[in-house]
C-alpha cells in the first residue's frame, strides 16, 4: 500500500495518507481565546482533507488538548457547530501543556477517504 505525504516539512507533514485513511498532523490555530483558535484550527483541518481528499463527515477520531481545562465549554461551542453532526467522530479531550504558552488548543484527526 502506498503513503501519501501532504506538505511535508522538516519535522512532519501536514498530513499523511495511508490506504484509505488521513493522519493529520497536531492543528492549532490564530488567535489570543480558544475560539479563535479552535475556528482557525479547524478551518485548518478542513483544508488538509480536501487537500487527502476527505471531508469532516469522514472523520473517525478526533484528539483534542486543551492548556486549560477550564476552557473546555468554549472549544466545544466551536467543535459542535463545525462537526457533522450526522457523523460525528470518536473523541478524547485532555490538559496539556501546548508546544507554546500562546497556544490554547490542538487538534489531531484521523479520517477515511
Amino acid at each position: 500500500m502506498s503513503i501519501k505525504r501532504i506538505e511535508p516539512g522538516k519535522r512532519m507533514s501536514g498530513a499523511v495518507v495511508h490506504g484509505n485513511t488521513v493522519y493529520l498532523a497536531g492543528q492549532v490555530g490564530e488567535g489570543t481565546s480558544v475560539t479563535e483558535q479552535s475556528k482557525s484550527a479547524l478551518a485548518e483541518v478542513d483544508r488538509l482533507l480536501a487537500l487527502a481528499g476527505s471531508d469532516k463527515s469522514k472523520v473517525l477520531q478526533t484528539i483534542i488538548y486543551l492548556s486549560d481545562m477550564s476552557t473546555f465549554g468554549e472549544m466545544n461551542a466551536v467543535w459542535e457547530s463545525w462537526i457533522d453532526p450526522a457523523n460525528p467522530p470518536a473523541r478524547a479531550t485532555s490538559e496539556a501543556a501546548l508546544a507554546t504558552p500562546d497556544y490554547k488548543v490542538e487538534f489531531i484527526v484521523t479520517a477515511a477517504i
